[in-house]
């Protein structure tokens, strides 16, 4: 039996409606200024992972933009888990959002403004896909592009300001590739278009300190180098230490860890996924069976929406 919740489900203005149902009024600033911020949160194997830490950033983010969340924590998870329930995903791309919302009177001022919630569940979102593991990402560090200073858009704050990274797609597949790296305005690593980046430099993993979002799946395997005995750290990356790492990959909630085999046309390495790499691959899907990171997902009978 078909419930119309199939291809996901979504919360809009209080209702759990089916996700190609859902609408965002367009005079919300949130789509007309980008005035918004946003989390991600996987569901592997009916579970949610590390769900307390994905929306604790996405409270930091509310409150660094000055927007007032509707719900408490426990109400947000509620209506997550309702969710995902109402879909029946076992694997799940689940996003919160909230904007600054509909202008009263044509009013500019946002105080004035009453912020909007959304939320909504859709099958597993992959940046490289599993089968495409071995073969890796073929990134490019972008040359026509910098990342937006953080004086300006705070990477740490997670948001719709896609012009640069966006920019850097563009110029990927021109060049035959489909991953962009982006330098900050001093030429160091920052961030790809979802994704943070590690290297290997000189015996340990360094992952860029600033120009980027501190990611938690970036966050998890750090924690994960660090139980394997794996010297592991946030630094500044120059773009030429950055071309000499031994290793590189990329972590994303949208696909874990995820191999960098080719750099700008040249292969990294032996132009295969390195050795640390693939242990830290293996140990992050590995914690998505520690209860430590899980908060499991109910899937009894869906109440009426």
């Amino acid at each position: 039996m078909t419930t119309g919740f199939e291809r996901g489900a979504a919360f809009v203005d209080g209702r759990f409606v089916p996700v190609d149902e859902a609408r965002v009024p367009i005079t919300d600033v949130g789509f007309s200024r980008s005035d918004v911020t946003y989390d991600v949160v996987g569901v592997w194997d009916g579970a949610f992972f590390r769900l307390d830490d994905h929306l604790a950033r996405f409270e930091r983010s509310c409150a660094g933009l000055r927007l007032r969340l509707p719900f408490s924590r426990a109400e947000t998870t509620e209506i997550l888990m309702r969710l995902v329930r109402l879909s029946g995903l076992r694997e799940s791309y689940v996003d919160v959002i909230c904007t600054r919302g509909v202008p009263r009177d044509g009013s500019r001022d946002p105080r004035t403004f009453e912020n909007r919630f959304y939320a909504y569940a859709i099958p597993y979102v992959w940046i490289l896909r599993p089968e495409d593991a071995e073969t890796g990402m073929d990134a490019v560090i972008a040359a026509t592009v910098r990342r937006i200073p953080a004086s300006s858009v705070d990477p740490t704050v997670k948001n719709f300001h896609w012009g640069d990274l966006t920019k850097g797609l563009y110029e990927a597949y021109d060049r035959g590739a489909r991953y962009p790296i982006l330098l900050d305005h001093d030429g160091y690593v920052t961030e790809g278009s979802g994704y943070n980046v590690f290297a290997m430099v000189g015996g340990e993993l360094l992952t860029p300190e600033a120009g980027a979002l501190e990611g938690i799946t970036r966050r998890t395997v750090l924690e994960l180098a660090a139980e394997e005995g794996i010297r592991a750290r946030s630094a500044a990356i120059s773009e030429q230490a950055f071309r000499g790492a031994t290793e590189l990959f990329a972590t994303s909630t949208a696909g874990g860890v995820m191999p960098i085999t080719s750099l700008d046309g040249e292969p990294v390495g032996a132009g295969l996924p390195g050795q640390v790499t693939s242990l830290l691959r293996e140990r992050y899907w590995q914690a998505h069976k520690d209860p430590r990171y899980l908060t499991p997902v109910d899937y009894g009978p869906a109440p009426a929406h």
